[in-house]
């Protein structure tokens, strides 16, 4: 595109294909006039563009790239898109908006996880991500328990949202094509009202248990300091992958009742 080149060393890889630009965009589900969208690492607004042809009530674009940001307002300035210069990983998201919100991008590959992880403290203002990552860690998100690849971000994501693998994107789409495959997945926001345990502490066993992830979590979770006659109970004898998301939950209702 020019007038913006994409930097290596802010991960940019450029989508340069309109029908997976299309697909991406047609994976988002707007239903309310008035929602508001957040697109991520928008670069030549590829995306931008499309999302604008939708009935959205806000769309805000967040990009870090100087340039990219002066060729959006330059292409885009006019059309009431807002946009921002930032981080998104260090933004806070009550100077954009107080409302709940959509979020939908490319994200740069070499901070992917660190967006999930910003995600997962917004969560209860997200309704959906659509985004285009890295296969191997779409293919983490979307794992279920009982395999190597199954880890962290597998469980802390699917507490609070359904994830969905979408489809595979190929490196030639992209400027400059990128050196691994690369997916589109989704997130939907689920309601766990039902479902009241301590999230910080949920969030403490499930890091825990994978990063000893060879041993028992009786093991793994010692520094945790739970109680020996806890410890004796079946579930301390399996190994964190060998949990699924509703057993980690149930396991942080049993330590979290033992405790009061």
């Amino acid at each position: 595109m020019q007038g913006v080149r994409p930097k290596k060393f802010l991960g940019q890889h450029f989508l340069e294909d309109q029908n997976i630009a299309s697909k991406i965009v047609d994976a988002l589900t707007i239903t309310d006039k008035n929602q508001t969208v957040i697109e991520i690492g928008p670069g030549t607004g590829v995306l931008s563009e499309l999302l604008l042809k939708k009935n959205i009530g806000e769309l805000i674009l967040v990009e870090i790239d100087r340039d990219s940001v002066a060729f959006l307002r330059k292409n885009l300035g006019d059309s009431g898109v807002k946009i921002i210069q930032a981080d998104f990983l260090k933004l806070n998201i009550n100077d954009l908006t107080n409302s709940s919100f959509s979020i939908i991008g490319n994200f740069p590959y070499n901070i992917s996880s660190q967006i999930f992880f910003k995600i997962l403290e917004l969560k209860d203002h997200v309704n959906e991500v659509v985004c285009m990552i890295q296969k191997e860690v779409a293919d983490r998100i979307c794992s279920g328990h009982g395999n190597k690849i199954y880890g962290i971000l597998s469980v802390l994501i699917g507490a609070s949202f359904e994830r969905e693998m979408l489809f595979k994107v190929s490196p030639g789409v992209f400027n400059p094509p990128p050196k691994v495959e690369s997916a589109v997945i989704r997130l939907k926001r689920m309601d766990r009202s039902d479902l009241s345990y301590d999230e910080a502490l949920f969030a403490k066993i499930v890091k825990q248990g994978f990063q000893n992830r060879r041993k028992t979590l009786r093991n793994a979770l010692k520094p945790i300091f739970l109680p020996i006659e806890l410890t004796r109970e079946k579930v301390f004898d399996k190994r964190a992958e060998q949990l699924s998301v509703d057993d980690f939950v149930e396991l942080t209702k049993k330590i979290e009742n033992w405790n009061t």
